[in-house]
């Protein structure tokens, strides 16, 4: 009987073992991310001006990932120009982002620098897709030359959650000046989303012209994750002139977050003025699935 229950015990280890050491094989496995309609329609950012910053240089050059834009060439920077903006998520008229979407939306925060590239000339059709705009007609619009990208970033060393970083570490978007800009003519209460902003209070806007719009690119031929690409390569915001109430300045620390930016210092922004907002939109009807 001895014998028996010392091989029961030896058994019952190596079966503890064996689960153990499968455990992190399970977590390794790709955490589960939002429903890309559902994320891209949800992504509301309200984008202040900020006083100008010059980061270290670091040639980048730049690849669409919007099958719109595909056939579209590369093209290289030598740097980041000053910041201009930093974009951060709010919601529209008290409307939430649905529960399974909100920690994605709620971390994903710009920082927008000045850039360059060639005039690309680009029709396309604008068609809204939030449900606070979606009542709005498409409209057609021509891209000109890209002026800012906008590269994910973190405020106050508030770290998102381990599956939501992996996802908005690589949200980089080319800001392309558009024409005909035309006022959108719609008043809008806006409220911050990210806790680093809890301070800002609710506010009605009222929202002007339109001014560019910002599409998904890639870095460097960076490698994105297969998921994390289907749903990044959707995020189209188009950015809209506001008028809004003036506002005290504040300073945030901002650290970048995308594997080939992690390198450059954190920066210290000062949010001197509510200046755009930018909302979500499908272009030529290329919306996102799955």
């Amino acid at each position: 009987m001895a014998v028996m229950a010392v091989v029961a015990a030896v058994a019952g280890t190596a079966i503890a073992a064996t689960a153990a050491n499968s455990a992190p094989q399970q977590e390794a496995k790709a955490p589960a991310l939002p429903d890309a309609f559902r994320y891209v329609s949800s992504l509301d950012l309200e984008c202040f001006r900020t006083n100008p910053y010059q980061p270290p240089q670091k040639p980048l050059t730049l690849t669409h990932l919007n099958p719109v834009l595909a056939g579209q060439a590369p093209w290289t920077i030598q740097g980041l120009g000053p910041r201009t903006q930093l974009c951060s998520p709010v919601m529209k008229n008290d409307r939430l982002p649905p529960e399974d979407v909100l920690d994605f939306v709620r971390f994903t925060d710009l920082s927008c620098y000045r850039i360059g590239g060639p005039n690309i000339q680009f029709p396309v059709k604008l068609s809204h897709l939030n449900p606070v705009l979606k009542d709005f007609p498409d409209r057609a619009v021509t891209l000109l030359a890209p002026e800012q990208l906008c590269v994910p970033v973190i405020k106050n060393d508030e770290k998102p959650p381990d599956a939501v970083l992996r996802f908005v570490e690589f949200i980089d978007l080319a800001c392309y000046r558009e024409t005909p800009q035309v006022p959108l003519e719609t008043t809008l209460k806006l409220t911050q989303l990210n806790r680093a902003l809890s301070d800002v209070q609710p506010t009605d806007v009222r929202v002007r012209e339109n001014r560019q719009l910002c599409v998904p690119v890639r870095k460097n031929a960076q490698k994105i994750p297969d998921d994390v690409l289907k749903i990044v390569q959707y995020i189209d915001l188009e950015k809209f002139d506001i008028i809004a109430p003036t506002m005290a300045p504040f300073t945030l620390r901002l650290t970048h977050i995308n594997p080939l930016l992690a390198g450059l210092p954190a920066e210290e922004a000062t949010l001197q003025a509510r200046w755009q907002l930018a909302v979500p939109m499908a272009k030529n009807g290329n919306v996102p699935t799955g």
